[in-house]
């Protein structure tokens, strides 16, 4: 039995080969992480999703009191606005009723009291409060 002669070009396609099986057996190995890096980005993604999707739903609910709220407080507003304009009217309605009459009779009375004092007076300058004696 006789063995082949080996020429340069048949190891030159020895190298070769041992050079693209290593290539592949590495490649193989990146892109083998690749897929790990992808597969615990899609868990984490997961992950995320299913920890926001009760948040958005605790935040739509959050949004609804509050809404709720505002519309609560509107009409306290509405009220309170309601009272003012009330409490005007009822000041106004006093004021005309009950203030010129009132007004009047402490001009009145201011005045008899004037009057009053003003002739007290004028006898007890006659009567002998003065120092000529």
């Amino acid at each position: 039995m006789r063995l082949a002669d080996v020429t340069l070009g048949d190891v030159a396609g020895v190298v070769a080969a041992l050079a693209f099986a290593y290539l592949v057996f590495r490649l193989g190995r990146v892109i083998g992480k690749a897929g790990e890096i992808l597969d615990e980005a899609r868990i984490g993604v997961k992950g995320v999703s299913d920890g926001t999707v009760p948040l958005l739903g605790e935040v739509t609910s959050t949004v609804a009191a509050t809404r709720e709220q505002l519309v609560r407080v509107d009409t306290i507003t509405t009220n309170v606005a309601n009272m003012a304009t009330n409490v005007n009217a009822l000041t106004s309605l006093f004021a005309a009723t009950l203030g010129a009459p009132l007004v009047k009779v402490a001009a009145v009375s201011y005045g008899v009291r004037s009057a009053l004092q003003g002739s007290g007076r004028h006898r007890g300058g006659h009567r002998g409060g003065g120092t000529a004696r």
